[in-house]
């Protein structure tokens, strides 16, 4: 039996970091805000994605950085702790208790409802709790879809538990041997951390590369890396059946391969493992909404504009921000349209008089500085400034356009390329440092519009570059930013003289 209706004025779906974010910033010019959670506050990134995950990776980042460096090396030994470095993931996803969330939460001043949501009608839904009871939940001004994502996993591993990325970050032994199916962020990130771990691992690539996403040498780079570890990367390889029994999982793949001299020596093979991990790509959380009742096809990606009001809905009032959009894919960046979304609403509905201050702007001053580029309104750098971080060994971390995307969208480019150990700094830093930096420059323009860096610690070189992209900063500008000695940052100048700047 449905209970009293509750009414607010911002409904947020989700409370992830994203849902978070966007309940945090609508709340700022005083609307009351609900945030609906069926599982743990905090979502993926906090228990299953982000943090864990890092906690897995950290452990054989430290002592390879260590066994670099002649003199330190020696003070290093044996292998990684699996138990101890699976206690340590335990902590740092709060042995997957949201007490500490939920506080933040309530201290915020938002109202925390435990359930699953779904529309009934235009701002009107009704959450399932745990326990049984139905609560109708009205919005006078808003309602945020920020669900997240679901792992896709193909039907041929259907009958097998298979792992996806929750299970590996969560899980409390190491197998003994691992099938890690795809070739993408999740797929290489975990292969590292298990084959770290001790596990014998094989990556089965669909395509015909590690990292699609990112310059071809990045992914040529962290398959190197892979190999020289043991872990047998597979291109080409699709996994036509799986079946579970006692010995473990065996899978029928089929594969191409070309050796040195250029022969095909793929084939068919029978492949058994522990656990199979599926890491082939995510969908929008979008299922069970109630969105046909919107008019609006569940299942898929809720289309937005640069506000994140979603398209196709009358008056205005139903936006998405993060996974559900299709136009980003990690914390970080859902974290930003949260922030631009959370402003635009509370900008929107500010319930304040006129003359109170407003901090956001107002409503008036808000559409108009939604028509500005850059503005803080708009989601603008969804387009072409997404900034990704691979925390593979080596990272892989890249910003903007890769060349093939800018001579897709018609820009006239400069690639500039830097060997990192040829830096003073990578000479003090470890004994054979590898990497490279690479900037793509709109030659018209004379800005940078994407950047790609690889090897050890280049993560923490990433916002410079976004800075660079996001800000349009001319090459000639960007020659008076002196990077210290000796840095790896040095590469900006080696980059820079390259261009002849």
């Amino acid at each position: 039996m449905a209970e009293e209706t509750s009414h607010y004025d911002v409904v947020v779906l989700g409370a992830g970091a994203v849902g978070e974010n966007v309940a945090d910033r609508a709340s700022r010019t005083g609307l009351s805000v609900a945030v609906v959670e069926p599982a743990l506050v905090g979502g993926e990134c906090s228990y299953w994605a982000c943090m864990p995950s890092k906690a897995l990776l950290r452990p054989g980042d430290a002592v390879a950085a260590a066994q670099a460096v002649p003199g330190a090396d020696a003070a290093v030994t044996g292998r990684l702790d699996p138990a101890a470095v699976l206690a340590r993931r335990d902590e740092v996803a709060a042995h997957w208790d949201d007490a500490g969330q939920v506080a933040w939460v309530e201290g915020a001043g938002l109202t925390l409802l435990r359930g699953h949501a779904r529309f009934t009608g235009p701002r009107t839904l009704v959450v399932d709790g745990a326990d049984g009871t139905e609560r109708v939940v009205t919005a006078r001004c808003a309602v945020v879809v920020a669900t997240g994502s679901l792992p896709v996993v193909a039907e041929t591993f259907a009958t097998v538990r298979p792992w996806t990325s929750r299970e590996a970050t969560s899980a409390h032994r190491v197998p003994e041997r691992l099938a890690v199916v795809g070739g993408g962020v999740v797929a290489t990130e975990l292969a590292t951390a298990f084959a770290d771990l001790g596990s014998d691992v094989t990556v089965l690539v669909r395509g015909g590369r590690l990292l699609t996403g990112a310059e071809p040498f990045a992914g040529q780079a962290v398959a190197r890396a892979l190999a020289d570890r043991g872990v047998r990367v597979v291109v080409g390889a699709t996994v036509t059946s799986a079946v579970r029994d006692d010995a473990g999982v065996h899978l029928d793949v089929v594969h191409r391969a070309v050796d040195g001299a250029g022969n095909d020596t793929g084939g068919p093979e029978r492949l058994t493992v522990d656990e199979v991990l599926v890491a082939t790509g995510r969908r929008p959380a979008t299922d069970d909404l109630g969105l046909e009742t919107l008019g609006l096809r569940p299942g898929g990606a809720l289309e937005v504009d640069d506000r994140l009001q979603v398209a196709g809905v009358d008056g205005g009032w139903l936006f998405a921000a993060g996974d559900v959009t299709g136009r980003t894919a990690t914390t970080h960046q859902g974290k930003y349209d949260a922030r631009v979304v959370g402003d635009v609403i509370a900008a929107r509905f500010d319930p304040r008089p006129a003359d109170a201050g407003d901090a956001l702007g107002g409503p008036s001053r808000q559409d108009e500085a939604a028509a500005v580029p850059w503005s803080r309104y708009r989601a603008t750098a969804d387009t072409a400034a997404v900034p990704q971080v691979v925390f593979t060994r080596p990272q892989v971390a890249w910003v903007g356009r890769t060349q093939e995307q800018a001579a897709h969208a018609g820009l006239d480019v400069e690639v500039l390329t830097y060997e990192l150990g040829d830096l003073a700094a990578a000479t003090v830093t470890a004994a054979g440092y590898e990497g490279r930096a690479q900037l793509v420059v709109d030659t018209r323009r004379d800005v940078v519009v994407g950047a790609t860096f690889v090897g050890p610690d280049v993560a923490d070189m990433l916002h410079a570059a976004t800075i660079a992209v996001v800000g349009e900063v001319p090459l000639s500008r960007l020659w008076h930013a002196v990077p210290s000695y000796p840095t790896l940052s040095e590469v900006w100048l080696r980059l820079l003289e390259a261009a002849g700047r």
